[in-house]
């Protein structure tokens, strides 16, 4: 296996190993037709094997404390993605990369990385075992159809909400417990050491 900086060419093989990568999570419906482009200078890694990509870290990071993460004082990196192709996971490509994604973080004086992830046991277990610590919470929630009629989010004739995607930081969620979609959504932190 080869890991190594991403490029433009990769471009394909980086969507196709995210899309498979997420189809067994809750962010299977988060599909992207082109790679994301990062306001803030980034570390983009991908993981090689048999020609194709077979594992990605995109972490976009700081140069001015809390303009791209959410939890601490100090230079932090935000992992957007990580993913590895459902044919090659359980084989370690994943810590692979985010080790090699710390040693180039240290480069750049970071003292953390934060990542969100959904509620996903295997997902939080694998974050836990990378010695990522939970710091907060809160909820994505999908409503649909009569689900957004039953809250009254919308009260104008002619604006019909079909689908909508919400984050909600409140403490009382049974008021949302017949939504058939909702996720709980976690943040991890890392200590770069």
């Amino acid at each position: 296996m080869l890991i190594r900086n991403y490029t433009q060419n990769d471009e394909q093989g980086w969507l196709r190993c995210r899309v498979l990568s997420f189809l067994n999570t809750a962010y299977y419906d988060n599909v992207l037709k082109e790679k994301e482009v990062y306001e803030n200078p980034s570390i983009e890694l991908v993981a090689i094997m048999d020609n194709q990509v077979v594992g990605l870290i995109d972490i976009e990071y700081e140069t001015e404390p809390k303009s791209v993460c959410t939890s601490k004082d100090s230079l932090g990196g935000m992992i957007w993605h990580i993913a590895v192709h459902p044919d090659y996971q359980r084989k370690g490509i994943g810590e692979k990369l985010l080790e090699a994604a710390i040693e180039e973080a240290k480069n750049y004086n970071l003292t953390y990385l934060e990542a969100w992830t959904r509620d996903d046991v295997w997902v939080q277990t694998w974050y836990e075992k990378m010695n990522f610590e939970q710091t907060t919470s809160y909820y994505h929630l999908y409503l649909e159809g009569n689900e957004i009629k039953s809250l009254s989010l919308s009260k104008r004739t002619s604006f019909y909400p079909v689908t909508v995607f919400a984050h909600y930081t409140g403490n009382d969620i049974e008021e949302f417990e017949s939504l058939k979609r909702k996720h709980l959504c976690v943040c991890y932190v890392k200590e770069v050491l």
